[in-house]
C-alpha cells in the first residue's frame, strides 16, 4: 500500500525542509515533529503502566492482552490473535503466564468445544483497572487542555492513522457497549 503524507498545518502547499547540519535523508518540518510528538507521547503515555507492569515481570503484551479480554469478555483465542496480530506463539506464551498467575480464566466454548474464550478473574479485573487508571487521566487532561473539539479532533486523526482496511472493524470494537468501568 503507498502512503503520501501530506503536510500538517497550513503550509500545504510546501512540505518538510532539509535543516542544515542534519544528517542527509533527515526530514524536519511539521509532518516530522507530529510523529516526534507522537512518539514522546505515547512513551509517556505508557510510562505509568510499564512500572506496574515491572512489579509483575510483565511486559506490554500483557497489558494488551489484558485489556482487550477485559473489554471483550469471552473473547476467544483467534479473535484475540485477530485484534493483537501476533504469532500464535507470542500469544500462547503471555496467556499461559497471565492464566497460571490467576488474571485470566480459560473456559471452553460452550456451542463449539474446541474455542477457548478467555475472562479476566477478580485478580485481572483489579490489574486491568490500575493499568487503565492513569492512562484515562492523562487522555482525559489532555483532551481536556486542548479544548471542546480535542476529542473529536483526536479520534478522527487517530482513527486516519489505522489501515484503511481496517477502520470499519476497530470502529466497530471500539464503539461496542462499554465495560463497567467505562
Amino acid at each position: 500500500m503507498t502512503v503520501t503524507a501530506k503536510p500538517i498545518g497550513k503550509t500545504a502547499a510546501k512540505a518538510d525542509e532539509r535543516t542544515p547540519g542534519r544528517a542527509a535523508g533527515l526530514e524536519t518540518g511539521p509532518l516530522t515533529e507530529a510523529i516526534e510528538l507522537l512518539f514522546f507521547a505515547y512513551r509517556d503515555f505508557i510510562s505509568d503502566p510499564d512500572e506496574l507492569l515491572a512489579k509483575y515481570d510483565f511486559g506490554r503484551a500483557h497489558h494488551r492482552v489484558v485489556h482487550f479480554v477485559g473489554r471483550n469478555p469471552g473473547i476467544t483465542v483467534a479473535e484475540l490473535l485477530n485484534i493483537l496480530r501476533i504469532t500464535k506463539q507470542s500469544l500462547a506464551r503471555v496467556l499461559k503466564q497471565l492464566i497460571e498467575r490467576g488474571f485470566i480464566e480459560q473456559q471452553t466454548g460452550k456451542q463449539d468445544r474446541r474455542q477457548r474464550l478467555l475472562y479476566l478473574t477478580a485478580l485481572g479485573l483489579d490489574l486491568e483497572e490500575r493499568l487503565a487508571a492513569p492512562q484515562r487521566a492523562r487522555v482525559a487532561a489532555a483532551l481536556d487542555q486542548a479544548g471542546p473539539d480535542a476529542e473529536a479532533a483526536w479520534r478522527k486523526v487517530l482513527l486516519a492513522l489505522v489501515n484503511e482496511e481496517d477502520r470499519a472493524e476497530v470502529e466497530r470494537l471500539i464503539t461496542k457497549t462499554p465495560g463497567p468501568r467505562d
